[in-house]
């Protein structure tokens, strides 16, 4: 069978693989807690819901214009200048299918082949495939888990070539919940403007902040950073909409039309049902939002405090998102039931294997030293899962 090389190039996402083996043990009957899948576990709010019933009942089932529905597209815009004061106009808006979908989008009309996109590392697993896909070369910089693994303007300063051409920057992030302060995002954004680099933004967990944070958007230095921004969003995370599958970008009107020319050939308009749950979603109660934010907080304290004691494990606090990146390397090398602990990958394995807990090796991650672990799920399934893993690593020798 002849597959092309960029088929080749491209690694299956660990993070889904993992998820799709915890759901296959729990099929069989076991008893698995899964720290693995960035999916909120609190169901799509009534009244989005009830929106989309309603769409189904009207027949608003058939093809929509591509990069979205009229109402949609404004809709994004409100929620924009609302959260982040960002002004935007519908037609610099394009909905696609999913947040990955819209960043498929921009690479593929900023990236030819060859061009390099600077990609702070630990970064989400998609990123690397992503632009290897669209021909381009991912040129990572190792962010230290001292500075919150967050690249700084220096960092990024002495990784710029003349074959540069993006910035990849994901604030809040997956894998660390890390968050750029506004100091560090301007003083990048003007590097990107002096140097002519374009950024693609992946603000998707914008509004899970913790600590009183506030966010702010490289986007908001102005006209000229805004220009080079595409800015990724969606649903998926604030709502719990995650398989409803609505993501968007927001970018210059030559941007937004490019991505939108791509889209049509390749999906054409996202799902029409999920479109008008979307305007909901946007337009209608957003309490659904600080009432996940201040469970997740909660959630975010107890794991860091019993990561920390687990031995041979430690966690920094993160600012945002969901997830706790942990340091385990001063596992490696010991011995856990037999198996010699020489990476991420082999731990992970180990724990999923013996104390059915999953959890995302960092190897995934560009940073094999770590491990993520999501608190998207039950405080009763964080303390249950981390006793597991404590009691196992305590027969690490």
């Amino acid at each position: 069978m002849h597959i092309s090389k960029k088929a080749q190039l491209i690694s299956p996402s660990p993070t889904l693989a993992l998820d799709a083996k915890a759901k296959a043990m729990a099929a069989e009957g076991i008893d698995v807690i899964s720290f693995g899948v960035g999916e909120p576990d609190f169901d799509t709010p009534v009244n989005i819901r009830e929106a989309a019933i309603a769409a189904i009942n009207a027949g608003f089932t058939r093809y929509t214009a591509t990069p979205g529905i009229d109402d949609l597209r404004r809709a994004v815009c409100v929620r924009l200048k609302a959260n982040f004061d960002q002004e935007y106009q519908p037609n610099q808006i394009v909905v696609s299918n999913g947040a990955k979908h819209s960043l498929y989008n921009a690479f593929t009309v900023l990236v030819d082949e060859g061009d390099e996109v600077i990609l702070p590392t630990p970064c989400w697993v998609s990123y690397t495939e992503l632009i290897k896909l669209c021909g381009g070369i991912p040129v990572f910089v190792h962010a230290t888990e001292e500075n919150d693994f967050l690249m700084t303007p220096e960092e990024f300063m002495a990784a710029i070539t003349p074959k540069t051409r993006v910035l990849c920057l994901n604030s809040p992030s997956n894998p660390t919940g890390g968050v750029y302060s506004a100091a560090d995002l301007q003083a990048i954004a003007a590097i990107c403007v002096q140097h002519n680099i374009y950024v693609i933004a992946d603000e998707i967990y914008a509004q899970l902040l913790y600590d009183g944070r506030t966010y702010t958007s490289i986007s908001s230095f102005g006209q000229e950073i805004k220009d080079l921004t595409i800015i990724i969003n969606g649903v998926s995370k604030s709502y719990a909409m995650t398989g409803w599958r609505i993501g968007y970008s927001a970018s210059h009107p030559v941007l937004a039309k490019a991505m939108g020319d791509v889209q049509s050939h390749v999906t054409s308009n996202p799902n029409s049902i999920a479109q008008k749950a979307a305007i909901e979603a946007l337009n209608g109660p957003q309490e659904s939002i600080e009432a996940m934010r201040v469970e997740f907080e909660k959630r975010r304290n107890k794991m860091v405090e019993l990561i920390n004691a687990i031995p041979g494990f430690s966690a920094r606090t993160p600012g945002g998102a969901f997830y706790v990146f942990a340091n385990v390397a001063n596992l490696f090398g010991k011995t856990l039931r037999g198996v010699k602990i020489e990476g991420s990958t082999a731990l992970a394995d180990v724990i999923l294997k013996e104390v059915n807990v999953a959890v995302v090796p960092g190897f995934a991650f560009e940073r094999d030293e770590f491990m993520r672990f999501s608190y998207a799920t039950s405080m009763e399934k964080i303390i249950a899962g981390l006793e597991r893993i404590a009691k196992l690593i305590a027969e690490a020798e």
